[in-house]
């Protein structure tokens, strides 16, 4: 233990991966640190690792048992992968939250879906004013993003300036939000910055990024030539892209109708918040169903390919009483995230046994990044100056990209992946402490830790199947032969063409003549002996080793 004050950098969430964003900064003297909390964001599964899970979230034990050091959760922006885990968590943190006001409307609902009262959801104000709590000054400092009012965190301590970049491009006409500022970025990089933690998503796009306001005349093109109806999708947080989607469908003789409730519900806060202006006049399904074909155009949910979203069930058969047909087009106005392509792709292909014409960015400029290129990353490096680069919001093969550009740029550069503290306030950043971080899954209603078992036990199930087996021992302690088998998961017959339920009973019946007493009479040594023989028997006769249930019920003497 030691008096000297330290600043601490700690990522639980987003360093190493894409999504489920959660950083920790903390002052004061060690293990006594003031703590602030930036972003509470969450994942999605897929149904190969996380089979049956909701949602994945970050894990935040480590806070949770310091949440008497935490002055406040600062979110910079209202993606989910940022704000998405605030009513699950916050009630193990239960600091004020700090965000802009669009932003705030979704925290808010978050918070009340939850349970939590809406009340600890503040707007904060925008740079150059400050939100000061414990030994921290923070100012949200305006970045362009595809969802609006994104910002970056300029954190002022007693050991200096840090500037957390959040999700960030560099566009001057964003369309819906601020456009970057590049006037304003320079006053924050000569006031001095200690390290910039920095977004690293698009480190090794070479090209300049393209702005939003390059799309309208491609996609009005698009839809111009369009015979049947259109359907687009997007990502529903694009308040920009929608309103360039619906635009050009209005300026080419069409109505328009938003499908799903996350589309409806962001249009909704963009005119709330005062950010979304002359969004048009739009349809409900029912509306549009007396709309001719060539004068409708449908902007739909689901352009990652989630399942129970209005493309996949477009692509499926109808949706709200639409449906596509042949000569129909359907644009995908999107970038597919990194392990999203097979259902997108699934989608695609239903798509193109219709008939339909899918349109994606392959075929033309219809989508702009969100992100900053590495020519746009440099010269936010230029513009800012810090002494220290940490990289963040990447896979681990985008940090360790980023941290070689900043060495060969004349900053310190170093690699935080999940659970690395790094102290920022020596003669050069290093990690002090590497804390032990998994991954939280909603599964249902429930939290459940990615170590606990269930979700390995439930890829087992899927892998295995499962055999269900009843035994019964009499009250002279004598086990009875006529066991109960019922298989889930697993062939009724065996590669011979025999029933295997019956054929698991008959070896069960044999095997049971040979167990002793001792293993008789002791239910844990009764289970693992009728598992192992169900297990062998269903290895010789279908190739599995299926997960076995025994039930022993023991019949009492009268």
């Amino acid at each position: 233990m030691t008096d000297r004050n330290r600043l601490i950098y700690l990522p639980l969430g987003g360093a190493g991966e894409i999504g489920v964003n959660a950083y920790v900064y903390g002052y004061g003297p060690v293990d006594q640190e003031r703590l602030i909390v930036v972003d509470l964001g969450v994942g999605f599964p897929d149904m190969d690792g996380q089979p049956g899970v909701d949602l994945i979230l970050p894990d935040i034990r480590w806070l949770a048992e310091r949440r008497d050091r935490i002055d406040a959760i600062f979110i910079t922006h209202a993606h989910e992968d940022h704000v998405g885990a605030v009513g699950h968590l916050w009630g193990q943190l239960r600091a004020p939250i700090h965000c802009r006001a669009f932003t705030a409307i979704h925290a808010r609902r978050k918070m009340e879906e939850a349970g939590h009262s809406a009340e600890h959801v503040h707007v904060a104000p925008v740079w150059p004013a400050r939100v000061e709590v414990g030994p921290f000054n923070v100012q949200f400092a305006p970045v362009s993003h595809s969802i609006p009012e994104a910002s970056a965190l300029v954190i002022d301590t007693p050991a200096g300036r840090v500037v957390h970049s959040g999700d960030f491009k560099i566009d001057r006409a964003p369309m819906v939000g601020e456009p970057f500022d590049e006037e304003l970025w320079r006053q924050i990089g000569q006031d001095g910055v200690l390290a910039y933690i920095c977004d690293s998503t698009n480190i090794f796009q070479r090209h300049p990024g393209r702005s939003e306001s390059q799309l309208p005349d491609p996609i009005g093109a698009l839809i111009a030539d369009a015979k049947g109806m259109v359907v687009a999708t997007t990502f529903a947080s694009n308040l920009a892209r929608l309103k360039t989607l619906a635009d050009a469908g209005v300026a080419n003789g069409r109505s328009i109708c938003l499908m799903g409730r996350a589309m409806k519900r962001m249009v909704t806060a963009g005119e709330e918040a005062g950010v979304l202006m002359g969004f048009p006049r739009t349809l409900t399904p029912e509306e549009a169903q007396d709309v001719p074909r060539e004068n409708l155009m449908l902007i739909v949910t689901g352009s990652q390919g989630e399942r129970r979203a209005a493309s996949a069930a477009l692509s499926r058969g109808s949706y709200l009483g639409h449906e596509l047909s042949e000569g129909d087009m359907f644009l995908f106005s999107s970038k597919t995230i990194p392990g999203n392509e097979v259902s997108v792709g699934r989608i695609k292909n239903a798509l193109a046994e219709k008939g339909v014409d899918v349109i994606d960015d392959s075929h033309g400029f219809y989508h702009v990044s969100g992100h900053a290129n590495r020519p746009d990353l440099e010269a936010m490096h230029d513009l800012v100056r810090p002494r220290i680069l940490i990289p963040n919001h990447g896979e681990y093969r985008h940090l360790r990209e980023h941290a070689q550009l900043a060495l060969a740029k004349g900053m310190e550069g170093i690699i935080a992946p999940n659970g690395a503290m790094v102290e920022l306030s020596g003669n050069s950043p290093r990690i002090v402490e590497y804390i032990d971080v998994a991954k939280i899954y909603l599964d249902g209603a429930t939290l459940v830790g990615a170590l606990d078992g269930v979700i390995r036990d439930r890829m087992k199930l899927a892998l295995n199947g499962l055999v269900a087996v009843a035994v019964i021992v009499d009250e002279d302690d004598v086990l009875l032969e006529d066991s109960w088998v019922a298989l889930r998961g697993l062939p009724e017959l065996s590669g011979k063409g025999d029933d295997l339920a019956d054929m698991i009973e008959e070896e069960l019946a044999s095997a049971m003549t040979r167990f002793d007493a001792k293993t008789v009479n002791d239910d844990d040594r009764l289970e693992e002996a009728v598992r192992r023989v169900v297990r062998n028997l269903c290895l010789v006769e279908i190739g599995k080793k299926p997960e076995v249930t025994v039930l022993i019920q023991r019949l009492m003497a009268a």
